[in-house]
C-alpha cells in the first residue's frame, strides 16, 4: 500500500507502537518516516519540558533524515530494519549532532568528530536520533541530576527517583517520545532506570556490542570490564531487534567480538529472592516465576554464589576507580553539586583500595566467583531476581551522607553482580504495585545467552499485566 497522505490514526503513530510496527509501516509506506517523526516531535513537546527527559531535541535534523528515508523509499530502495524508528542518545554516546557532555558542565562544547559505532549502525539500520538523553555527572548516580541540564522526573509519580544512570532515555522510551533509547550500564545504569520508567532494558554481555572508540586518553579499568553499551524499548521484541543492530566486532573498541551462536540451554531458571527484599518487589518476582512456570520451564530457588562478595569487589573497585579517574585537578573542573557530594560518599564508605597488591587481589577474585556461577549456570542457567530489592526511592535518595550511599547499593547487589561478572541482563516490568508504580525484575544469564533471555522475557511479559502509558 503506498498512502499519498498518511493517517493521523495509524497504530504506528500511537505513542505506544512497537518499534517493529512502526519500521514495518514505514517500510510498507502505510506512514512515512516523516509522519513518525512529527508524532514523536509532538509528543516530545507536550511530555518532555515536565519531564527533563531529553536534553536536546534534533527537530531539524530528524525531519531531514525522515525525508531522506521516505526518498529513498520511493525510489525501491531498502530502508533498513529500523526504518523511521525514533531513538534517543545518552549524553555520553557520540552523536555529531550535538556535544557528548556526559552530563558535566567541562564538555558541554565537546561535539564528536563521529558518531560512535552503534549509533552509526542505528542509523545505517534506518533509525532516526530525535533527543539526548539526560544523565548524572559521567553516569556515576543512580538518579539523574546534574547541574548542566537539571533533573529528569519519573513520569509515574515525581515523588520517585528516575534512576540512573540511563534515566533521560527510559523515561523517554516510557512516555513515547521515542521508541529505543540507546544508553549504557556501568552498575545498573540500564536496568535500574527500566525498572523506575516501567520499560525493558538490556545490559548485552561484556563484548557483544562496541563501545566508546579506544583513544590515547587512560580507560579506568573497571569501565572497560563493567560498562557495556545496550538498548531500552517497550517491549522484549524491540530490545531484540536492537541488539541485532549494535552488536558485533568493531575494530575501534578491542573488548568487542563476534557472539558465538546461540546454544541449548535447560529449561531452568533459578530464582534469587534474597533477604529484605519489599512485599511489592517480591511480588514482580512470583508474578514473573508463575508465567515462567506456566510456559514449560521448570523454577527453583537458588542462592546466588558469593553474591555478597561479588557485590563488595564491584563497589570497591569502582570507587578506586572514580577517585582517580574523575579527580577535579585532572579533570581541570569540578565535577557537579550532586555528583560531587555523592562521590565523597560513596568513596568514604566503600573503602577504596590504598595499595596496588590489593587492587590486583580484588581483579583475582574475580574469576573465583566466575567459576562458581558458571558451575551453578550449567545446571540452572538464568537467574530471576530484583533489579533493586526496594520500591523506588525518592529523588536524591543516593545523597544524604554514607549510609544513603550505602543502603542505594546495597538496594542493588543482585545488579552490580552481573557487571562484576559480564554477564547479560534483562530487566523488564511485571505490572504495578499497589503504589501505581511499575514493579519488575531482571533476568540474569550466562555469557552470550541473550537470546534464551530474550524468551523467557517474552514468557513474563505474556503472562503479566500490561502497564499503562504512564
Amino acid at each position: 500500500m503506498t498512502a499519498q497522505h498518511s493517517p493521523t490514526d495509524h497504530p504506528a503513530l500511537a505513542p505506544a507502537a512497537s518499534a517493529a510496527d512502526i519500521a514495518a509501516a514505514v517500510r510498507a509506506r502505510e506512514v512515512t518516516a516523516g509522519d513518525v517523526v512529527e508524532a514523536h516531535l509532538d509528543r516530545i513537546a507536550r511530555r518532555n519540558p515536565g519531564l527533563g527527559a531529553l536534553t536536546v531535541v534534533f527537530a531539524e535534523q530528524a525531519r531531514e533524515a525522515a525525508s531522506l528515508l521516505d526518498s529513498a523509499l520511493a525510489a525501491g530502495e531498502d530502508p533498513g530494519p529500523l526504518a523511521g524508528v525514533p531513538i534517543s542518545v545518552k549524553e555520553n554516546i557520540d552523536l555529531t549532532w550535538s556535544p557528548t557532555t556526559n552530563g558535566w558542565r567541562g564538555l558541554a562544547e565537546a561535539v564528536p568528530a563521529r558518531d560512535a559505532t552503534i549509533v552509526r549502525r542505528m542509523r545505517a539500520a534506518g533509525a532516526v536520533p530525535v533527543g539526548r538523553g539526560n544523565m548524572p555527572d559521567f553516569g556515576m548516580r543512580w538518579d539523574t541530576d546534574n547541574d548542566l541540564f537539571g533533573r529528569t522526573r519519573n513520569p509515574w509519580d515525581p515523588q520517585r527517583s528516575a534512576g540512573g544512570s540511563s534515566g533521560g532515555d527510559a523515561v523517554s522510551v516510557a512516555t513515547g517520545m521515542s521508541a529505543i533509547g540507546l544508553g549504557n550500564d556501568f552498575g545498573g545504569s540500564l536496568r535500574l532506570p527500566a525498572y523506575a520508567a516501567g520499560v525493558v532494558g538490556l545490559r548485552p554481555s561484556r563484548g557483544r556490542v562496541p563501545r566508546a572508540a579506544v583513544t590515547g586518553y587512560p580507560v579506568a579499568l573497571t569501565l572497560q570490564e563493567f560498562s557495556v553499551n545496550g538498548p531500552m524499548a517497550r517491549t522484549v521484541d524491540d530490545v531484540a531487534l536492537a541488539l541485532s543492530v549494535m552488536q558485533g566486532a568493531d575494530a575501534d573498541d578491542p573488548v568487542s567480538l563476534e557472539a558465538p551462536p546461540p546454544h541449548g540451554l535447560p529449561r531452568r531458571v533459578g530464582v534469587v529472592r534474597g533477604s529484605q527484599v519489599d512485599p511489592q518487589v517480591a511480588g514482580g518476582i512470583e508474578r514473573a516465576a508463575a508465567s515462567l512456570s506456566a510456559a514449560g520451564w521448570e523454577v527453583v530457588d537458588i542462592e546466588a554464589p558469593r553474591l555478597e562478595e561479588a557485590a563488595v569487589l564491584w563497589r570497591r573497585l569502582s570507587c578506586t576507580d572514580m577517585l582517580m579517574s574523575l579527580d577535579p585537578a585532572e579533570l581541570g573542573m569540578p565535577l557537579g553539586r550532586s555528583a560531587t557530594a555523592f562521590l565523597r560518599d560513596s568513596t568514604a564508605v566503600a573503602q577504596p583500595y590504598e595499595t596496588a597488591r590489593e587492587y590486583a587481589e580484588a581483579w583475582g577474585r574475580r574469576a573465583v566467583i566466575a567459576a562458581d556461577w558458571r558451575r551453578l549456570q550449567a545446571e540452572v542457567p538464568v537467574l530471576l531476581g530484583p533489579v533493586s530489592t526496594s520500591r523506588m526511592r525518592e529523588p536524591d535518595y543516593d545523597l544524604g551522607g554514607q549510609d544513603a550511599a550505602d543502603r542505594a547499593w546495597r538496594d542493588l547487589w543482585l545488579t552490580v553482580a552481573a557487571n562484576y561478572l559480564g554477564l547479560p541482563a534483562l530487566a523488564l516490568p511485571t505490572g504495578l504495585g499497589d503504589d501505581g508504580t511499575p514493579t519488575g525484575v531482571q533476568l540474569i544469564g550466562p555469557m552470550f545467552a541473550e537470546e534464551a533471555l530474550f524468551a523467557l522475557g517474552r514468557a513474563v511479559e505474556a503472562g503479566v499485566p500490561a502497564l499503562p502509558q504512564p
